[in-house]
């Protein structure tokens, strides 16, 4: 069986792969993909069974050979004005629009299409794809299948995780941090505030915190190849109260760090408890001694961070056809495979950043045509 591409995206595509849905008809209908190619291949499935990582080997007697790597979930569509069913490809003056078209079922598409190409070459050095889920979740779906590659001793030469990136080469991204801070105060009538505890007074601090240290890291140490040179802090979620004349109670602050490989998530955590357990605790307590302040961190994914010069830069740039490489503010799964496995990794994807998430996500043809062109000269570097 062939398939373009293009055909290929247009089957991955129509699968509605949000993470809070199965990625398990996408997956099965890949391992059918491979199986009829005479590929086998392998799923480790989630504590719940509603969801699966696949992973497969492909020719080559030599050892190490590269990994091909992607996430097979999507973001959601809901609230959002697409122009047609997301879960239909659309072509339209050279452009594909669908959920998942640019992130990243592009090259996941790329990927499994030149699989028939890599059976017929001589290769000495195998290709392991690798597809995952629960990426946009916070990398979540890749650990598992990385910790027992791990424990197989899983060795690869080099990662290439093709998240869009227009096929410049990516040599580093921030890390990641994620955390919810949960308020416990003291609830009454509101005609009496005083004499309780508002939990969303004490998380509106907590932001107002957090945003200063915001304001401190962009004053900070920087590197200019960054999309976005500094460190960041970020809230995201406040939420807290029942109604207006209710003290509230309860306040949840959902907020995150994003850091450059020189500088410690550990020291901005560590400012955020001293504030909130020597300034805004005493407080509370003060008028309620069961008042409380709980960090419970949810999301952590390392940074990435590939020398310039190290040989899975210079092949990928030699792949591109480019010589420029860029470092990126949002995180992938790069920087865990880097992290468990040991294996030299960069990003390099068909289709833009700007595309991903939004209403009338598209991928540009001349994308897939050049990432359908770095995996060609993969297949011949592995033949060498």
């Amino acid at each position: 069986m062939t398939m373009t591409s293009q055909e290929v995206l247009a089957k991955l595509v129509s699968f509605d792969t949000v993470s809070a849905k199965t990625n398990l008809p996408l997956i099965k209908w890949i391992e059918e993909y491979l199986a009829d190619l005479g590929v086998s291949s392998f799923t480790l499935p989630d504590e719940t069974g509603e969801k699966a990582s696949l992973f497969a080997t492909i020719g080559g007697d030599g050892p190490d050979g590269y990994v091909l790597s992607g996430h097979t979930d999507v973001v959601p569509v809901v609230g959002q004005d697409w122009t047609t069913d997301p879960f239909t490809l659309r072509e339209q003056d050279g452009l594909l629009y669908g959920r998942g078209s640019c992130d990243m079922k592009g090259f996941v598409a790329c990927s499994l299409a030149k699989v028939p190409d890599m059976l017929k070459a001589p290769l000495k050095k195998p290709f392991h794809l690798m597809f995952s889920y629960d990426e946009e979740v916070g990398c979540i779906g890749v650990q598992p299948i990385l910790h027992k590659l791990a424990g197989d001793d899983f060795k690869a030469e080099a990662c290439f995780v093709g998240e869009p990136t227009e096929m410049q080469v990516v040599v580093a991204h921030k890390s990641k941090s994620s955390y919810r801070a949960v308020l416990t105060g003291l609830s009454c009538h509101s005609s009496l505030a005083p004499h309780g505890v508002n939990a969303v007074h004490y998380g509106a601090r907590l932001v107002t915190k957090l945003e200063e240290m915001a304001r401190k890291l962009a004053t900070g140490p920087s590197d200019a190849l960054y999309d976005l040179p500094f460190s960041t802090a970020h809230t995201g979620v406040i939420k807290g109260g029942t109604a207006l004349n209710i003290v509230p109670e309860h306040c949840e602050v959902i907020f995150e760090f994003r850091m450059l490989p020189s500088e410690s998530t550990k020291a901005c955590m560590g400012e955020v408890e001293r504030y909130a357990f020597e300034e805004l605790l005493p407080e509370m307590r003060k008028v309620y001694p069961e008042a409380n302040i709980e960090f419970i961190p949810f999301s952590e994914i390392p940074g990435l961070d590939t020398e310039v010069e190290a040989d899975v830069t210079v092949l990928a740039k030699k792949l591109a056809g480019r010589n420029d490489h860029a470092k990126v503010a949002y995180g992938t799964e790069a920087g865990l495979i880097q992290n468990i496995l040991d294996i030299p990794t960069v990003v390099c994807g068909p289709g833009s950043i700007e595309q991903a998430h939004k209403p009338d996500e598209f991928i540009k043809k001349s994308e897939l045509d050049k990432c359908d062109a770095f995996l060609d000269r993969l297949i011949k570097h592995a033949c060498v």
